[in-house]
């Protein structure tokens, strides 16, 4: 079908795109600038090692120095140890099995290390991710056949727009009492659902509560096996958390983003390591262990009644592994069939541990930031889905340009919706914002349907503070910077800075330190939140509140809320020229992290030929919240 044969050439373009940028990083760079741009850890210590399935090895490893860089390596990635000795000669590939912290476990495609791995100045470096390309494509493949058979390609060609959802409205649903009317419509929407149910959660509505309750309600219903995934892993950490929270059992594949003893817990390898039959598979990993160390004693060139005793040696070997194998697999198994709901990542649906499993509801949760082609790994496994997300918000990250105009940043959720409005419920009501604050973005991305519930409606910082405003600096001379691809205005950074000084002044004499309201900067310009950062420490009126207050991009801020927001809009230029901020669904999240004051500061006179930002400085002058940078420079 023409539909997955585009998508395919997509994820195509997309693959070249990335795999260059890799390329850029990696060729011809050393161990130092791969390290600074989060490719590799450089120095490592070996810390253990042990036998594993298919006669591989497993080694842990530690970063043992510049551990505060950010790195990209993370389980299920493709990765090489290598030695800084000859590291062209002296490298073995493998697979990242765990990762946590400063440590890591690789399995590595060898049944024992080699001799170059005892002489130091070890590091390793994580590959290109042809992995998760391959189950993309595998998945979008499988899909396009899926379509012409009867009943496997039910749900494809509904998801595809070829047929349409059906509902059971004479299902029983009871009432939950935590939840809203919108929130009980849409875990009744759920329930009642045959194929395809979506949960559209603008920001502060409780969506997770929503669908943490529908989880709970569908297992009750079908006594059946829930997979849950999301593309983030922080995004399956929170939602794993709170079904198990609710008493489910939850089986976490993969590795979470934040360690904690309650997320460990609910880890394959954590329930692994708790299982009855754990000690038969560490005694036979042992003795496979000894044997091995017992043939490596017997060079090849000893004689032949040697030869014969090493190759018995190794035969017994790896008898013991295929029953290691065999174990793990056991255990693996029994896990797997008494948990409720198994939580992934899209791509980690299919890590070889549940790679075979089928559900009958799959749930898919930021469906909003999820790549299309990765949507289809967990839901080739499916009779049943529930998206949850909004699409009005971030769009998944496309790196190809060109793809991304095509269509590729386009999700399945935002197609779904526009196909089957049946099947959406919107969650109305928000707990997060000011009424004020939340106007805006409710009439442009919502069509007004938002309201706040009443315990933040009218919700200050202290009474008589405006929860919203608008600083516009047209005429103050504020003119942006470019630097490369990103965008800095000096002056606007100075200039909220000093607004942020006067407002902390202000808030001192009703917040003690400790119960001070938590600030967020945001920029959509890298390096305008790289000065900012830089002015905040040197700011000496600032310095008690540092850790009160972030500074990031807007992608930082998804999911997350502050109590007071100032957004740096960065562009002032004659041209009218915004680039970036034109990306109004970025600018929706921005608006939407504040609860009691959201401050936006920028140039009316270039932001205006904006339709967006006009009836924003519209809507901020309805509200008397537009004031200008002048009342403030004066003082």
């Amino acid at each position: 079908m023409e539909y997955f044969k585009k998508l395919l050439g997509l994820l195509k373009t997309e693959r070249e795109e990335d795999q260059n940028a890799y390329l850029k990083l990696t060729e011809s760079s050393s161990v130092a600038e791969r390290r600074a741009n989060g490719l590799t850890w450089y120095p490592i210590a070996i810390r253990g090692s042990e036998m594993s399935r298919g006669d591989y090895v497993t080694v842990e490893l530690e970063r043992t120095s510049h551990q505060d860089i950010s790195h990209q390596l993370r389980f299920g990635a493709a990765a090489v140890l290598f030695s800084n000795h000859d590291p062209k000669n002296d490298r073995l590939e493998g697979v990242i099995a765990h990762q946590s912290a400063n440590k890591l476990k690789i399995t590595l495609r060898t049944d024992e290390l080699p001799d170059w791995a005892r002489d130091g100045k070890l590091g390793v470096d994580v590959l290109f991710d042809n992995n998760s390309y391959d189950e993309m494509q595998n998945a979008l493949k499988t899909a396009d056949v899926r379509l012409g058979q009867k009943e496997e390609g039910h749900l494809v060609r509904i998801l595809t727009g070829a047929s349409k959802p059906s509902f059971d409205h004479t299902i029983f649903t009871y009432a939950i009492p935590q939840l809203n009317t919108m929130q009980q419509l849409a875990v009744d929407r759920i329930l009642s659902a045959s194929e395809l149910a979506i949960v559209h959660g603008p920001p502060g509505t409780g969506k997770t509560t929503t669908l943490v309750q529908a989880i709970k309600a569908l297992i009750k219903k079908d006594h059946q096996q829930i997979l849950v995934v999301a593309p983030s892993n922080t995004a399956v950490d929170l939602l794993s958390e709170k079904l198990a929270d609710e008493g489910l059992n939850v089986l976490r594949v993969g590795n979470p983003a934040r360690v904690s003893e309650r997320l460990m817990s609910l880890t394959l390898d954590n329930k692994m390591a708790g299982h009855h039959s754990m000690k038969e598979l560490k005694d036979l990993k042992k003795q496979g262990s000894e044997y091995k160390k017992m043939a490596h004693k017997y060079k090849r060139n000893f004689g032949k009644a040697e030869q014969e005793q090493r190759k018995a040696l190794f035969n017994e070997a790896y008898k013991i592994m295929k029953e290691v194998g065999n174990t793990e697999q056991y255990i693996i198994d029994d896990l797997l069939a008494k948990a409720q709901v198994i939580t992934a990542t899209l791509v980690g649906a299919n890590h070889y541990t549940v790679r075979g499993r089928e559900y009958h509801t799959v749930v898919v949760d930021e469906a909003g930031q999820a790549l299309e082609p990765a949507c289809w790994i967990p839901l080739l496994k499916a009779k049943k889905v529930v998206f949850a997300g909004d699409h009005c918000q971030l769009s998944p990250t496309v790196k190809s340009t060109a793809a991304a105009r095509n269509g590729l940043s386009r999700t399945l959720l935002e197609k779904s919706v526009a196909l089957h409005p049946e099947a959406v419920v919107l969650l109305e009501e928000q707990y997060r914002m000011n009424e004020k604050i939340m106007g805006y973005s409710s009439r442009v991305f919502y069509e007004d349907k938002l309201k706040a519930h009443p315990s933040v409606a009218q919700r200050v910082l202290f009474p008589e503070d405006a929860p919203l405003a608008f600083i516009d600096t047209a005429g103050c001379g504020f003119d942006e910077k470019n630097e490369g691809t990103s965008s800095t205005n000096p002056e606007e950074a100075v200039f909220l800075l000093k607004h942020l000084t006067q407002l902390v002044a202000q808030l001192g004499p009703h917040y003690p330190l400790e119960q001070f309201p938590l600030i967020a900067i945001i920029s959509p310009y890298k390096q305008q939140v790289y000065l900012l950062k830089e002015l905040l420490l040197n700011a000496p009126e600032l310095q008690a509140y540092q850790e009160k207050i972030s500074v990031n991009t807007i992608d930082s801020f998804q999911g997350q809320e502050r109590d007071i927001v100032y957004i740096s809009l960065t562009r002032s230029n004659a041209e009218g020229v915004i680039g970036f901020l034109s990306d109004i669904r970025r600018m929706n999240v921005a608006m939407t992290r504040a609860k009691k004051k959201l401050v936006v500061i920028g140039d009316s006179a270039t932001l205006s030929r904006s339709q967006f930002y006009s009836d924003f400085i519209s809507y901020a002058e309805e509200n008397n919240a537009w004031q200008s940078a002048w009342e403030f420079m004066e003082t």
